[in-house]
């Protein structure tokens, strides 16, 4: 049953039943809640705030988080990231969740949901980090949203996944970038990638 103050949200990468209520968004809950409840406290005990902060579960059985105001980028705000100090903020940005994330111990019997097998699995990883899930508020806050696949993955593969979203890389004619090479450089400079780290993400591409 719909509440009158519930506003229907869009933008992410699911947005079906995802909607706000004051300062809370509420969505759909599944058998990987838990865990990814767990893993954005973590975030959030740690200092990462770009991202938002596990509320429980409502008497609906949803679950609820923070809302984080601001656009989504994807498709409409895209031209936000074109300037290189713009995506070189994100490949910081994502460098400092995978920082973050290295302490994480994932509580027992966790379930998670992955939509797109990530390659390898030496950390618990978003599996989706793309503008479609970036909120932009100004230049003052910044946030991924959309944590539900989140699950074990790679450095790497995020990287590479991150890639193919904010170059963009893509085969249709429209979104093709004339400057790819550079904005590839510029991202994963900003990352920080080393030399060995480079050459392996140039199949994942």
């Amino acid at each position: 049953m719909r509440h009158d103050d519930e506003e229907p949200l869009s933008g992410g990468n699911v947005s079906d039943s995802v909607v706000r209520v004051g300062d809370t968004v509420r969505r759909p809950a599944g058998p990987w809640t838990p865990a990814v409840h767990a893993l954005l406290a973590h975030l959030h005990e740690v200092g990462f705030g770009a991202a938002p902060r596990p509320l429980g579960i409502d008497d609906q059985g949803r679950e609820v988080l923070t809302f984080m105001p601001g656009d989504v980028v994807w498709p409409d705000r895209f031209s936000l990231m074109e300037p290189a100090r713009q995506l070189a903020r994100v490949a910081r940005l994502i460098r400092d969740f995978h920082d973050a994330v290295q302490d994480f111990a994932p509580p027992p019997n966790a379930q998670w949901q992955a939509l797109i097998p990530a390659e390898g699995s030496d950390m618990i990883a978003p599996n989706h980090l793309a503008p479609w899930n970036l909120v932009v508020s100004g230049e003052a806050r910044w946030a991924f949203i959309d944590w539900d696949t989140a699950g074990p993955g790679s450095r790497l593969w995020d990287v590479a996944y991150a890639i193919h979203g904010f170059i963009p890389l893509s085969a249709h004619p429209d979104w093709q970038s004339p400057d790819a090479a550079d904005r590839l450089r510029v991202f994963v400079d900003a990352y920080g990638l080393a030399e060995s780290e480079r050459r392996r993400l140039v199949p994942m591409l």
